[in-house]
């Protein structure tokens, strides 16, 4: 398995430390992913479900699964996937995240593997996973293609990973930037660069550089008269998603 520099970014992980303890306050600092999660939710639990023919009806329709959460901060995203049955492991290279990440599943009597690592390391030991989901990692590390090139590696032949980014546009800056860290005040200011957005083409060029086959793509949109989230075929001009597979 062939091993990567490590695309850590330290000064990324030093702002999600800083605020490591607020992951499950829904009015904290991650108010923002909060709103955002039942969407996110949605778009990976059909993704899952259609690509390895579950009944999402069923019990634990992702039992059998293994699932990795890269990323995972405080568990968002790996909580509901290991109550649907998926065997998850949740990975993070900001260390202060995951005694937040692992008291809060004791308490919910969840079993979820916490490691703090990188996707290079974990590729490099020969880590394999049916499903990676990479959710808002891919525009705080320093090298993209680097990066995606190792949850690749990560995923069994026929895995699919779902992956979620900013896009880069003035609207995106006025929005996820200037609303979200100035306006709103829902993240401290800095938390994301512009210049690190990537465009939907752009993500689709590096998941194949990468070697990964793009097949869905959609927006998350964000109405401020609703004051909700909803998943868009058309409009992925900020929030965006995508799901890619490795050939079989």
């Amino acid at each position: 398995m062939q091993a990567h520099p490590n695309t850590v970014d330290p000064s990324e992980i030093a702002k999600f430390e800083a605020m490591a303890a607020e992951w499950w306050d829904p009015h904290g600092k991650f108010k923002p992913l909060h709103m955002l999660n039942p969407c996110r939710l949605d778009y990976i639990t059909q993704q899952i479900a259609g690509e390895f023919d579950r009944d999402l009806k069923s019990p634990k329709p992702f039992e059998g699964l293994r699932l990795l959460d890269i990323g995972c901060g405080g568990g968002l995203l790996s909580e509901p996937m290991a109550r649907l049955g998926a065997k998850v492991v949740g990975a993070d290279a900001a260390e202060r995240n995951l005694p937040v990440a692992r008291i809060h599943a004791e308490q919910s009597g969840l079993e979820i593997d916490y490691r703090h690592t990188t996707a290079e390391d974990m590729a490099a030991a020969g880590e394999q996973f049916d499903v990676v989901l990479n959710m808002e990692v891919v525009e705080h590390v320093a090298d993209p293609l680097s990066y995606l090139t190792a949850t690749q590696q990560l995923l069994k032949p026929g895995g699919l990973q779902i992956c979620s980014t900013i896009n880069r546009n003035p609207k995106s800056y006025a929005m996820a930037i200037f609303g979200a860290e100035v306006v709103m005040r829902w993240l401290p200011r800095g938390t994301h660069e512009w210049s690190k957005f990537i465009t939907p083409d752009e993500l689709f060029d590096l998941l194949r550089q990468a070697g990964l086959e793009p097949v869905d793509r959609k927006g998350f949109v964000f109405n401020p008269i609703l004051w909700s989230w909803s998943i868009s075929d058309r409009d992925l001009s900020v929030n965006y998603v995508t799901a890619s597979v490795k050939p079989s």
